[in-house]
């Protein structure tokens, strides 16, 4: 009796199916995706005119001339519409890689957390927390507009040229660009290209004023922190940002001195990481070294971070969000070069990851450090996000290869011989390869992309590949002005927030955690720790 049920159950059920196999469609299916798209998809509307164009059987002259211009509407339609498509999909990729670069947010704040020591979890977290407020807010009041109100027409995102005045003086009859006056508060740029330009352009701004979080991390007081975030967000980091990206001088020393095409920067590696190494730098100088990391004869001791798990992990994140940090940069999905970009960045990541691992084990010590494996596969991302565009793949993997050997010798350097204490060494990971990485550009462009840009035509070539000097020497130029001009607004900002809030807390403070004296919290709420035992004892 069942199996009769069945049957008649099923037998209808098979015989619909197989009716429906043979069933008249408007279109077969296609499981390749290779027929899929068409004209019709563009305009519907136009699709069914140029079909009953095509049926029409009345030839004289008048029919002719109706038809021609309704085909010619047709075609514009069309192209309206593959116009309006190629720029949603430069705005879908651009803000889905903006999204990548936000999430390296997280990835910051697992390396610096799991660096450092437990008693400051709640602190380091919210550093990295807060700086995206502070940041972004600045950014919104002043930073987009000084570094972008004069970049002009957003060619890939639909045109917009509100962004037209720059600030320029003019030396020997050439411009020299210093700054954007269009935008403050965003104000008569209300244009969905320029807005989906600031989100992106606003996560990275953030990485920039997150990098001094980690080399002055456990003494730094929060309320310094906070206010330098908004001060690199709205001044310091746009105005070298306008120099390279936004028209300035630095990106015209190719259509005023020859110098190649100028100071460029694909991703960063000038403009954000170089940036963030040099405040850095200054920032751990001024507030000293933690207590208990030197000793009398000044040798260093080492300050162990509390959780390496939680810091490798911050660095798969930082390697994952910085495919959209340079692949992004395109500024466009119709641009193939991502795809060059794309694999660049993981070339380089992972000879900086090799030859950092081998460095530290068999030159510089005997055993294959993993905090010095994440700082060399972040090495090689900084190093490569200058020239991802310009280089071959074997030109990615040395850039990579040197990056990993120069973050160990800098971050050595470092701590014995200038006595810098960088607890996470971000001066060595973002400073030193954000000039190795502009650099290298000059060296190891191709001569395969970059036609025209910055106003000179032909493409980007560097000294190896019979470029000349002029490339290498824009480089130079850029990296050293970002050294001397951040180092010195850094320097002014921390003075002046010293005198303010002051920048380092109270030594009883950092003996005793920064959590629960300044964040009100302890990171690790109902964990007995030995909290004197976590710092050395200078002898």
């Amino acid at each position: 009796m069942n199996k009769k049920i069945l049957i008649y159950v099923l037998l209808p059920l098979l015989i619909f199916s197989f009716s429906n196999t043979f069933a008249q469609t408007s279109r077969k299916p296609d499981p390749s995706g290779v027929n899929t798209g068409s004209s019709s998809d563009l305009d519907t509307a136009a699709f069914k005119v140029v079909d009953t164009l095509a049926k029409k059987k009345d030839t004289t002259v008048a029919a002719l001339n109706s038809s021609v211009k309704k085909l010619a509407s047709t075609v514009s339609n069309v192209a309206n519409a593959d116009g309006k498509n190629k720029v949603a999909i430069n705005l879908v990729w651009l803000l889905i890689t903006g999204f990548l670069v936000f999430f390296m947010q997280a990835g910051f704040a697992l390396v610096e957390t799991g660096l450092t020591r437990a008693k400051n979890v709640a602190h380091t977290m919210a550093m990295n927390l807060f700086v995206y407020p502070a940041g972004v807010l600045g950014f919104f009041v002043c930073g987009f507009a000084l570094m972008f109100g004069g970049v002009g027409a957003l060619g890939t995102l639909g045109g917009f040229d509100g962004l037209n005045q720059e600030f320029t003086i003019n030396i020997l009859g050439h411009t020299f660009g210093l700054f954007g006056t269009k935008g403050f508060f965003m104000n008569g740029v209300y244009d969905v290209g320029v807005l989906g330009f600031f989100v992106f352009q606003a996560v990275f701004m953030d990485a920039t004023a997150t990098i001094p979080t980690g080399a002055m991390a456990e003494r730094w007081k929060f309320a310094s922190f906070a206010i330098s975030g908004a001060l690199i967000g709205g001044l310091i980091y746009p105005l070298y940002g306008n120099w390279v990206w936004g028209g300035g001088w630095l990106s015209q020393l190719g259509v005023n001195f020859g110098l190649g095409h100028g100071h460029l920067d694909f991703a960063g590696s000038s403009v954000v990481h170089l940036s963030g190494g040099v405040l850095a730098f200054v920032g751990a100088r001024m507030i000293g070294p933690r207590l208990g990391k030197y000793n009398k004869d000044k040798s260093a001791n080492a300050i162990p971070g509390h959780n390496i798990p939680m810091a490798v992990l911050g660095t798969l994140v930082l390697a994952f969000g910085w495919f959209g940090f340079n692949a992004g940069s395109t500024f466009a999905g119709t641009d193939f070069r991502f795809a060059v970009v794309a694999f660049n960045t993981m070339i380089a990541s992972c000879g900086g990851i090799l030859a950092s691992t081998l460095w530290i084990w068999y030159v510089r010590g005997n055993k294959p450090d993993v905090s010095m494996m994440c700082n060399g596969l972040l090495a090689g991302l900084v190093a490569i996000t200058a020239p991802c565009a310009y280089v071959t793949p074997i030109g990615g993997l040395i850039i990579g290869l040197v990056s990993g050997v120069l973050v160990v010798e800098v971050t050595l350097f470092m701590e014995k011989k200038l006595r810098i204490d960088d607890p996470v060494g971000a001066v060595a990971v973002h400073g030193a390869n954000g000039v190795w990485g502009v650099l290298a550009l000059g060296l190891f462009a191709d001569g395969n992309y970059g036609d025209g840009i910055n106003g000179v035509k032909g493409t980007v070539t560097g000294l190896f590949y019979g470029g000349g000097w002029g490339q290498f020497i824009a480089e130079a130029i850029g990296a050293a002005t970002n050294i001397v001009f951040i180092g010195a607004a850094g320097w002014l900002m921390f003075k002046l927030l010293d005198k303010l809030v002051g920048n380092r807390v109270k030594p009883e403070v950092e003996m005793y955690g920064l959590d629960l004296p300044e964040m009100g919290i302890d990171g690790y709420s109902g964990i007995r720790m030995d909290k004197n035992a976590e710092t050395p004892l200078s002898r």
